[in-house]
């Protein structure tokens, strides 16, 4: 059973999701844009242990509060640990943050344009720790390629077969089927990928909501009659490798979407930064990211 108040937060509030959730494949990048070299780590037990002090540093924050963050994605092993002595779902929410989690064990090989999410043999298990632990919701990820509309419906059949599964254990999905947003064809995989998540929305029992976390598209408000559907709780927007003034440019165009950055939140924060300049950094991007998602406006300047 969902919480009303988390529920109430995510379909209404205004604000954001940030995503906190980069994994094994991705921490080296993301370590290596906070300013920590791969010579400066060893292993995977070193490199979790300094990608989890960002984290920490980051949700600990003066500036990351549920004034205009409404929820954070987590990697697994960060909701497993804490911040400040607190465990870091329960510390989120003390702050008004609600707590998602990445369940997808990454991307198979290319294949019919698009790469599906791998096997996860451990799920039930996993959203059975994600319960005991708080945290409302869920994020998988596939990917688009190009413009294969048998590729693109096996993408979104996939993921709402597991969409089904987590709604069974009372946790809110988030469907995640990204595009490429160098492909070629980017507008065309957009159109298909709306009509098939808008037949898979209206395939489920009224009221049986899902949240989607899309690529900013091509055409601006390309994505409003999802938007729209009651079976939607709420679209966000990942930045795909936009820049933080390219992504919340791009957003700020299509009315209703609001942003669920990783990248384009984190690009300007430092290891080496005082815990007050490392705030207001933080907090400059939470400004801009917040404005592009709710007054539809670009923040420019200081």
């Amino acid at each position: 059973m969902h919480d009303p108040k988390m529920m109430a937060q995510i379909v209404g509030g205004a604000g954001f999701i940030a995503a906190l959730d980069q994994s094994g494949g991705s921490t080296p990048k993301a370590l290596k844009g906070y300013g920590i070299e791969e010579s400066e780590y060893s292993g995977d037990e070193e490199m979790f242990g300094l990608i989890h002090q960002m984290r920490s540093r980051i949700v600990t924050a003066p500036s990351f509060n549920g004034q205009k963050v409404l929820g954070a994605i987590l990697f697994e092993k960060t909701m497993d640990g804490d911040a400040d002595g607190t465990p870091v779902p329960t510390l989120l929410w003390e702050r008004g943050v609600v707590p998602f989690l990445k369940v997808d064990k990454g991307l198979a090989d290319e294949e019919d344009g698009v790469q599906l999410m791998k096997p996860m043999p451990e799920l039930d298990a996993l959203l059975d720790r994600a319960n005991s632990r708080g945290i409302f919701g869920t994020k998988m990820r596939s990917v688009i390629q190009s413009a294969s509309k048998s590729g693109i419906a096996k993408v979104v059949d996939q993921q709402f077969e597991v969409a089904n599964r987590i709604l069974n254990k009372g946790l809110m999905p988030i469907v995640e089927p990204e595009v490429n947003i160098k492909s070629a064809d980017r507008t065309q995989s957009d159109e298909i990928l709306r009509d098939e998540l808008y037949r898979a929305l209206d395939a489920r029992p009224y009221g049986s909501r899902v949240m989607l976390k899309l690529s900013i598209p091509a055409q601006p408000d390309l994505f409003a009659p999802l938007i729209a559907h009651p079976n939607c709780a709420r679209v966000v927007a990942l930045s795909g490798g936009f820049s933080q003034d390219e992504a919340c440019a791009e957003l700020a165009k299509n009315r209703g979407m609001i942003a669920s950055f990783s990248r384009a939140l984190l690009q300007d924060l430092r290891h080496q930064q005082s815990d007050d300049e490392f705030d207001k950094t933080l907090g400059a991007a939470i400004d801009k990211i917040y404005t592009a998602s709710t007054l539809k406006t670009v923040q420019t300047g200081e």
